[in-house]
């Protein structure tokens, strides 16, 4: 009988004959490379230890639980590979991979055979997601506790390395523990910019896509399709340089484009979320009411965009709270060289009023026009409302 790779990690690290040392990234600790032959593809799950290099090298890994990646450990998935979660009942232990501070993870896919983490059902919610924790700055404090893994995060490293990912996609993610507990595709909480997040797609996920917990993380090429909830979402301080997001929702489902906010218990809590994101595309369903939005800009958050399509939306901009209708005024929330397809209110704003708390209630209208300029031939991430290049050939939804 396989035993699970957790295991069989303390015994490849006793034998000699069967482990690769190479160099460590955080010290001089010689790595253990984990023969792929050891590990049990019907049952993945463990954890990577310090000192340990988990290798996924072809076919198809049964995740049965979590697969966690401890400071100093290792994970690589070499271009093809799929990791399904497989279906679980009441009691078993969520499905999910996470990457705690110090570790590192490895998704080495290519355009003609991208790495798909996915499920056996084929359903939202079938299993959690990705998980990546860093030691970037953060705002609720110092550190933090991820909600989903449990894991700490941020820091003082800004340029923190988490690893690679390339040509990934993520599937029918999203487990809920409650309404306000819930695993989104990818999930990155103060992930350093020394950390490479390309070629990303989050599929038919329950809650968000792709959502950032402050951090410094940069990204390129991010498609996010299908997902219940908003498809890009971020808090909590992240600070990121970021080009080329294609983003569309379904015919039948999904909330917003962006939710964008600072830290709701204090909008003006530094770091201050501020990433800069150009070349992008975001597709609604259709539904063209007020609640439908874009981009929510709130509770003190700031940003830059530039050549954007927003196409089939109620609001292109809503911007909410006092601090960001003054970012506004002051040029740090803008959104340049923006064009609106079916889009029924380009911009709308509401003032935050005295309301008892420390943070007052939204109540009052606000102009917020200027929070835009227009291009009429804008193209987004790269062919307007169409699918992009880039995004052919990899992906799947579109």
């Amino acid at each position: 009988m396989k035993k699970s790779f957790s295991t069989l990690l303390l015994l490849a690290a006793l034998s000699s004959s069967a482990v690769v040392f190479t160099t460590s990234c955080s010290s001089d600790e010689p790595i253990v490379e984990v023969p792929s032959q050891n590990v049990d593809r019907e049952n993945l799950k463990g954890e990577v230890q310090s000192g340990q290099h988990l290798i996924l090298e072809s076919g198809t890994y049964k995740l049965t639980g979590k697969l966690e990646v401890k400071s100093g450990g290792k994970l690589t998935i070499k271009p093809g590979v799929i990791v399904e979660a497989t279906k679980f009942v009441e009691g078993e232990e969520i499905r999910y991979i996470a990457v705690a501070q110090g570790g590192q993870i490895f998704v080495e896919g290519t355009k003609e055979a991208p790495v798909v983490l996915t499920a056996v059902d084929k359903v939202q919610q079938a299993w959690g997601g990705l998980v990546l924790c860093g030691r970037a700055p953060i705002n609720p404090g110092a550190t933090a506790t991820a909600e989903v893994s449990g894991l700490v995060y941020g820091g003082t490293a800004a340029n923190d390395n988490s690893g690679s990912l390339r040509y990934l996609r993520i599937e029918y993610s999203g487990y809920a523990y409650s309404s306000t507990k819930e695993f989104n595709g990818l999930s990155m909480f103060g992930v350093g910019n020394g950390t490479t997040i390309e070629y990303i797609q989050v599929h038919e996920g329950s809650d968000d896509g792709f959502e950032w917990f402050g951090g410094t993380v940069n990204t390129k090429y991010l498609v996010a399709t299908a997902n219940e909830d908003d498809q890009f979402d971020w808090t909590e301080g992240w600070n990121g340089t970021n080009e080329f997001w294609y983003a569309k929702e379904a015919t039948s489902k999904g909330n917003r484009g962006i939710e964008a906010d600072n830290n709701a218990n204090n909008h003006l809590a530094n770091p201050i979320s501020n990433p800069t994101i150009k070349n992008m595309t975001l597709i609604g369903r259709g539904d063209t009411g007020s609640e439908k939005q874009a981009i929510k800009l709130r509770v003190g958050t700031k940003g830059s965009f530039d050549n954007l399509v927003l196409s089939n939306w109620g609001v292109g901009f809503d911007v909410e709270h006092n601090e960001g209708i003054g970012y506004v005024v002051d040029g740090s929330l803008k959104a340049t060289n923006v064009r609106f397809d079916n889009v029924v209110v380009k911009s709308k704003g509401t003032r935050t009023v005295p309301a008892g708390s420390a943070q007052g209630t939204i109540g009052e209208v606000a102009d917020v026009s200027r929070v835009f300029t227009e291009k009429a031939d804008a193209t987004g991430a790269g062919a307007g409302t169409a699918t992009p290049e880039w995004a052919k050939g990899w992906t799947v939804g579109l």
